[in-house]
This record gives C-alpha cells, structure tokens and sequence, in this order.
C-alpha cells in the first residue's frame, strides 16, 4: 500500500515514468485482485501520459489478459487504442500505424458499441480515413509526376471506392480528369468531370478540372475582372 501512495504522489508531482515503475512494482505485492488490478491500470497509463506507447500497451494488454472480470475493461482497452492512434504520422510516411489503429478502432467499437469511448473513436476513425486517403493521393501524384499512368489511377480508384466520405474524394475525381486527359481519353476525361462537376461544383478542384479543358480560362476570368 505505501509503494502504492509512493506511486500516487510521484504522479501527482508529474514523475510519471517514476510513478509508473512504482504501480508495477505495487501490482506484484498488493493483497487484493482489485487493487492489483488498479495499479497495473495506473502503470500503463502513466507510461500513455509520457508517449511511452509501446510500454503502454504492453502493460494494458497484461491487464486485460490477467484481470479478465474487471469492471475497467473498456478504459483500459481504449487506452491502448489511443496507444496505436498516438503513433500516427504524417501522410508521407508509413502507413502501418494507421492501418493498426484503424483495426484496433473497429475492434473497439465492436466489442463497446455504447461506451462513450467508442463515440469518441468514431470520431477518431473518421481521421483516420482522412489520412488513409491523403497517402494514396499522395503517392498518385507522385507516380503523375513520372507519368506512370496506371498506378496512379489504380491508387486514385482507391480513394473514389474505399474513401468517398472523406475530403479527397474531390481532388481524387479531379486527378481522374487530368490522367485521362494526358493520356488522350477524352471522353472518359469529361465523365468525371462531369461528376466533379455535380456533386462539388464550387469547389477548387472543379475550377481545375474545367481548366483541363480550358487553358484560357483564368486569362478570360482576368479580362472580365479588369472589365468590371
């Protein structure tokens, strides 16, 4: 018990790698199943507080493994999804953590649909996907860049059917246009634009797909600026 309050103190004064050793060390010891359950609990998340995920969420995945009846499951797993979710990087690099999180994430809201975790990490999804799509435009754009055509339309395809609730789906469409375009269809250019053009005609990206077929377009909207 008084490593445990040693553990609590620590944490209190912001020594969280201190106090998560001490609630390990407590775990082993204490007399009750509750409390042991308790202390490994605060271990894993002061190691969370810190970012030392990966010791998180090792000690969070014993938990669950040790402490099956716990009336703190569904916090611990959220921590550990939060875990994974914290490991997420920028859209130019690797994609494996967030392929992780977005399963984790799944698997939560499947086991605590009705939690206000699980509302919260819906939230969370919705992110993810975001940047899920952000990396496939991103890669395609690269292969545009060195004009190689059909991975980059099997990446943009990507976008249009597994993210079209995110905000890429425009500039998806777009690049659409303009690969088609490069390439001499013409006509298949023109089917997406005008589907660009249905669903999200004032946005930038249609402004560019009608320059595709415009070139003069923003010398004529000079001239009808400069005539006003």
């Amino acid at each position: 018990i008084k490593i445990y309050k040693d553990a609590l103190d620590a944490m209190n004064r912001g020594n969280f790698f201190y106090a998560a050793q001490k609630f390990s060390e407590a775990e082993k010891i204490l007399p009750k199943v509750e409390q042991s359950a308790k202390a490994s609990l605060m271990s894993g998340f002061c190691y969370y507080s810190i970012n030392f995920y990966d010791e998180s969420i090792s000690i969070l995945g014993e938990f669950l493994r040790k402490y099956p009846a716990d009336k703190n499951r569904a916090y611990v797993s959220y921590l550990i999804v939060l875990s994974y979710y914290e490991q997420i990087l920028s859209e130019e690099k690797d994609i494996g953590p967030l392929l992780i999180s977005k399963t984790k994430i799944n698997e939560y809201i499947k086991n605590y649909p009705n939690t206000d975790y699980a509302l919260d990490l819906k939230f969370k999804l919705g992110l993810i996907q975001n940047q899920l799509a952000a990396k496939e435009v991103y890669i395609a754009k690269y292969y545009i860049k060195t004009k190689k055509w059909i991975p980059a339309l099997n990446r943009i395809k990507i976008v249009i059917e597994k993210y079209d609730r995110t905000v890429f789906v425009e500039e998806a469409l777009h690049r659409l246009v303009e690969i088609h375009f490069k390439i001499g269809l013409t006509q298949e250019s023109k089917k997406y634009a005008k589907v660009l053009g249905y669903n999200y005609q004032s946005s930038e990206w249609y402004k560019q797909s009608y320059k595709v077929f415009n070139k003069d377009y923003d010398d004529k909207k000079k001239e009808v600026k400069k005539k006003r």
